[in-house]
């Protein structure tokens, strides 16, 4: 599947209603620290309505700003709500770096800041989701929680959402980086995957730019063979903004619907 979003989808429009972004803090007991998110609310946003929950993941040099700087992920969506096309979400953008000293500086290679992005999985679902649930008009149900990313963030959608399927129901996986454990690893038992899995997103570029597509493809081979249902989406361009952005604008459309 080929898709291209349509000319302006993720330009400012005037005259419409909009979501808001804000830097929230949370205390982490798996770093031991306070820790930054942006969590975007949509036009509207009420808190006698119930929520469901997208949380979108940034990439190996980034942080809790990256999506908000460089995939304008308010843009796209409030666009979206003006057109009627999507169900009622909160997006949660995160530091995926779980390490006390979380910025993306020096040398973001370092193997305890590898290590940081694993250990991601517990301050999302010990610490992060509780804080959400806990402060926001959001459902505690696997039906309303997605989780997705790009690249580094992609692969951890990928080992955090299909290891906890009792905690996830939607999947987005914009071209995911090496950090990707093995499909076997991921999805032990196809049938019960397929089951509980309301939506697997597998994204990459199509274009020699994108070195980690044969980690999508991989994905994408395993689950085909094995009949788990996926939208696999081989998409024009590298691994760069613009692939992520209209990753964002397809998959977003595609959650919490029947």
């Amino acid at each position: 599947m080929r898709t291209i979003a349509p000319d302006g989808y993720d330009q400012y429009r005037e005259n419409i209603a909009r979501g808001n972004v804000k830097v929230v803090e949370y205390f982490s007991v798996t770093v031991g620290k306070s820790r930054k998110m942006r969590i975007y609310t949509p036009p509207g946003y009420s808190g006698n309505q119930t929520y469901n929950v997208l949380y979108l993941l940034h990439g190996i040099g980034g942080d809790e700003n990256e999506w908000f700087n460089h995939g304008q992920p308010h843009i796209i969506l409030d666009n979206l709500y003006a057109d009627n096309k999507l169900a009622p979400l909160i997006v949660v953008l995160p530091n995926g770096r779980a390490m006390p000293d979380d910025r993306p500086v020096g040398d973001i290679f370092d193997p305890e800041k590898i290590r940081a992005f694993e250990r991601f999985e517990l301050d999302l679902l010990n610490d992060l989701i509780p804080f959400i649930e806990s402060n926001y008009p959001v459902s505690t149900e696997r039906e309303s929680r997605a989780i997705a990313g790009l690249s580094m963030g992609g692969g951890q959608s990928l080992n955090i959402g299909l290891h906890h399927l009792d905690r996830f129901a939607w999947i987005g996986a914009f071209s995911p980086a090496p950090n990707t454990q093995a499909p076997e690893q991921l999805v032990p038992n196809p049938q019960e995957a397929a089951a509980l899995l309301r939506l697997m997103w597998l994204s990459c570029g199509d274009g020699d730019e994108d070195n980690f597509k044969h980690i999508s493809e991989r994905m994408h081979t395993y689950l085909a063979e094995r009949g788990v249902p996926h939208n696999w989406a081989l998409e024009s361009g590298g691994h760069d903004w613009p692939v992520w952005k209209n990753d964002l604008y397809y998959f977003s459309q595609l959650l919490f619907k029947v």
